[in-house]
């Protein structure tokens, strides 16, 4: 069975979606096209060769006019919510890109009406599908580096040379905690398998940012059993650039494990490193990955096609993903108050 989806929001990121990602997972369909604005809908269009009956300028055009499976949501991220509540009650299963909401209860919306409707719902949580966080929480499973003590996390990019006027990303919400970090959260939580508790977050403003928003962010993240996480994520670091998941060292009694993920090479994977320390004095040893047949959105569209015809709940579900934007909220909290902030679950 191929899943027929209808793909709504193809500028910017979604129009990458549309041309590089979708294409590649012969287990899913596009059957129709949505954005609002007609230029980038005949763009994307004339690209995939797919024909003027599949474009449409709202969803609801899209759900009367084409049998469809699925929804896949890559619009901006105020409308991920009423477009997946109003894709659920047409009886379609959705996936939807991070950050799934901005706020939890917003989120618990849409997961509360797709569990109603035994349907699935899947946030786009990308980086979980590379092979460098997939070993370390094998690793980590394994009790590779003992006791665990310290996690350290960096982020490191410069992005502060576009046009203000024209260069969207100098607008988004919390560009910092809410478009970045929540990848880090999410990928924080599959490699320990634990769940953060508390969250103290600073943010920084240097006169020179274009951003509306926080651009530089650090944090202290707590979480179950006492475990402490330092996390540094900036927009405007000079210092050398980490890959988009960042630099992680997990440290524990017998050891340390390093890691680096998503460094944007045209492999994919190619940058993908692990690497495991026993001893502070002793030369670190690289780990083998394996192959991934799919990685990046490519994984997780994968999956949740197989979710929608009948295979395992997908892991980064809306029902988890609350937990992720759970510390995303607590973070963006504490960034403001200035004191740390619990991480609260919905009811």
């Amino acid at each position: 069975m191929t899943v027929r989806i209808i793909h709504v929001g193809l500028g910017g990121w979604g129009g990458n979606w549309a041309r590089t990602a979708i294409p590649q997972v012969t287990e899913v369909e596009v059957v129709g096209l949505v954005d609002p604005s007609a230029a980038t809908l005949e763009a994307v269009r004339t690209d995939l060769g797919m024909p003027e009956r599949s474009a449409f300028a709202s969803l609801t055009e899209a759900l009367a006019a084409v049998e469809a499976d699925a929804v896949v949501i890559t619009a901006p991220a105020v409308t991920h919510v009423p477009l997946a509540l109003e894709a659920l009650e047409a009886g379609k299963h959705v996936l939807v890109e991070k950050p799934f909401a901005n706020s939890t209860d917003e989120a618990l919306q849409a997961v509360r009406r797709a569990e109603e409707l035994g349907l699935v719902l899947q946030v786009s949580q990308n980086y979980r599908w590379y092979p460098a966080p997939r070993v370390v929480q094998e690793l980590l499973e394994a009790d590779a580096v003992g006791e665990l003590s310290a996690i350290d996390i960096d982020f490191r990019q410069w992005d502060n040379d576009e046009p203000v006027e024209t260069y969207p990303h100098y607008r988004f919400p919390h560009p910092m905690i809410n478009d970045m970090a929540i990848h880090h959260f999410d990928l924080l939580r599959m490699v320990t398998g634990r769940e953060a508790v508390r969250v103290y977050a600073r943010a920084s403003y240097p006169s020179y940012s274009k951003y509306q928003d926080e651009a530089i962010t650090s944090m202290v993240i707590e979480l179950e059993g006492g475990l402490v996480v330092s996390y540094r994520g900036s927009w405007l670091s000079r210092a050398p650039r980490t890959a988009w998941a960042g630099e992680w060292s997990i440290q524990g009694e017998d050891g340390e494990l390093w890691f680096t993920s998503r460094d944007g090479s045209p492999s994919e994977v190619a940058g993908d490193r692990v690497t495991l320390r026993k001893d502070q004095d002793a030369e670190a040893e690289s780990v083998e990955l394996p192959t991934m047949r799919h990685a990046d959105r490519q994984g997780g569209l994968q999956a949740f096609a197989r979710s929608v015809e009948g295979g395992p709940a997908p892991e980064t579900s809306g029902r988890d993903n609350l937990r992720s934007l759970a510390v995303m909220e607590a973070a963006g909290r504490s960034a403001v108050s200035g004191v740390p902030e619990d991480v609260v679950l919905p009811d």
